[in-house]
């Protein structure tokens, strides 16, 4: 009888306790994703007009990306069940039964309530409910609603990805302006194209499971044409950093020509339909919209870098600048 009940403890106890490692704990963050996270947050902070301490910057960088981590985490405790399914995600830590849901969410939440913490008492309020909302928007508004329920997921759900550099900004400053709207804008519209992209690629995998991707609902050609129309509303935007001031002429010149090899990607991947030709012009355009986006923020942030040192910046051609009329 004795043994019995020692043989059941320890089975309880095994399937509670997962043997995952320090590694697998990391990649519950997504770790790839957190990385952009800081980037963009930290090109929002630099672009303050207040100069940043270096203690506080790096609290604010670290509550930022801990707070992006704990939203990936509880993505995956909360997508598990499909995440077995799929291919692209079954070797995710828990479907891989390397870490438990519980542990998962525990995880999740703990990192939650830190990051939002650290971030008000290092920085401001502001900032800080700024990120709680964008941990609870990722998690509750798009992971256990939009992305089960509605074509436009990754659309209304991108949001929540664009939300850093408006963080960045009010760690610093404690308010937005229009500079961060701007940013947010970019990301907002870069999110659709870059992961349709993606879900022509793997639209067998969400069909599998019941997530209603656009490719899954309204085909690979509507799919085609939305990444197209995106593209050609991104690509303009993106220009505006130049054109109201806070981008220079570099900005402005990598915008131009980055923009021009997206939208040559994207009339790819419209015109490529059949066979294996169009997942790998669909793949190519996923991978250069990340460099696309990366470009974008790293000329953002030297340029920035350059001016608080005071080095030489290069304006936007007066004539061309919509400054003067705002």
């Amino acid at each position: 009888m004795m043994n019995d009940q020692a043989q059941t403890s320890a089975s309880l106890q095994q399937a509670v306790i997962s043997p995952g490692t320090a590694r697998d704990f990391f990649a519950l963050l997504k770790p790839r994703v957190m990385s952009l996270v800081i980037f963009t947050a930290l090109v929002g902070m630099l672009l303050a007009p207040v100069p940043v301490h270096p203690v506080i910057g790096f609290a604010a960088l670290l509550s930022i990306a801990v707070g992006a981590g704990a939203s990936g985490c509880l993505n995956m405790w909360w997508d598990s069940d499909i995440d077995q399914i799929m291919t692209r995600t079954a070797r995710r830590p828990i479907p891989a039964g390397r870490v438990t849901r519980e542990e998962a969410l525990s995880f999740g939440m703990v990192l939650s309530f830190i990051s939002v913490m650290v971030l008000g008492v290092f920085t401001n309020w502001f900032a800080a409910g700024f990120l709680a909302f964008t941990i609870f928007f990722y998690v509750v508004v798009y992971s256990m609603y939009l992305k089960r329920s509605t074509p436009q997921n990754i659309v209304i759900g991108g949001a929540a990805g664009a939300f850093p550099p408006m963080i960045g900004y009010a760690a610093v400053t404690g308010e937005l302006n229009l500079d961060t709207f701007i940013l947010f804008g970019i990301i907002f519209l870069w999110t659709p194209p870059h992961f349709w992209a993606l879900a022509l690629v793997k639209s067998d995998d969400y069909a599998r499971v019941g997530v209603p991707m656009l490719p899954v609902v309204a085909g690979p050609d509507a799919t085609r044409l939305q990444i197209l129309l995106y593209t050609l509303i991104l690509v303009p935007f993106a220009m505006l950093p130049s054109l109201l001031g806070f981008g220079g002429l570099a900005y402005g010149l990598t915008a131009l020509i980055t923009g021009a090899l997206l939208m040559a990607c994207a009339l790819r991947v419209y015109s490529k339909r059949e066979g294996a030709l169009a997942n790998r012009v669909a793949m190519q355009m996923f991978g250069f919209s990340i460099l696309y986006l990366f470009l974008l923020f790293a000329v953002l942030l030297v340029e920035r870098l350059m001016q608080l040192n005071g080095l030489p910046f290069l304006p936007w051609p007066e004539m061309l600048s919509l400054k003067g009329m705002l």
